[in-house]
């Protein structure tokens, strides 16, 4: 029988600041809800923003880069595996349930914001060695600048689109 695949994508906006928790044996946490939203045309013909909210949940080394550079609006791109957790409810005797994306990679998008946001960067958890990166927004800049092509006479009209 072939093997199930559980990975999920997502590029969206924090919700609120995230909270940040450091269990018994040290380890971090992080946990915060990000936003999705998808256009589509109404019943009346109308554009129509809807918004998913997803919960979201790092760990580890992702857990601090989201606790530094991570805030409420924040852009980010996600990659990650989707998980239900269910629990009985102490009050109501209920089983409740929690469905929660649990991150792998994190990209931080958007320009830099006027407390000095992020400027993009990105993190990777690698699940088969301890070594792990972080791109941060300090990035050295190119020695020299971008070819314009403006000594080259092109102009928008040579753009195929």
């Amino acid at each position: 029988m072939a093997k199930g695949v559980n990975k999920v994508f997502l590029l969206g906006n924090v919700g609120k600041d995230p909270e940040i928790r450091t269990t018994a044996g040290g380890m971090t946490v992080a946990s915060f809800s990000l936003a999705t939203a998808e256009r589509a045309k109404d019943q009346q013909g109308n554009w129509a923003d809807k918004t998913e909210w997803h919960n979201l949940v790092c760990f580890q080394r992702t857990a601090e880069v989201v606790r530094d550079y991570v805030k409420k609006g924040t852009q980010i791109f996600v990659e990650g595996k989707i998980q239900t957790r269910s629990w009985d409810d102490k009050e109501s005797g209920q089983k409740k349930y929690r469905t929660e994306i649990l991150v792998n990679e994190l990209s931080l998008l958007g320009g830099r914001g006027a407390e000095g946001g992020s400027g993009g960067g990105s993190y990777e958890r690698s699940s088969s060695s301890s070594s792990s990166s972080y791109a941060g927004s300090r990035a050295a800049a190119p020695s020299a600048p971008a070819n314009d092509y403006a000594d080259q006479g092109i102009t928008d009209e040579d753009i195929p689109f």
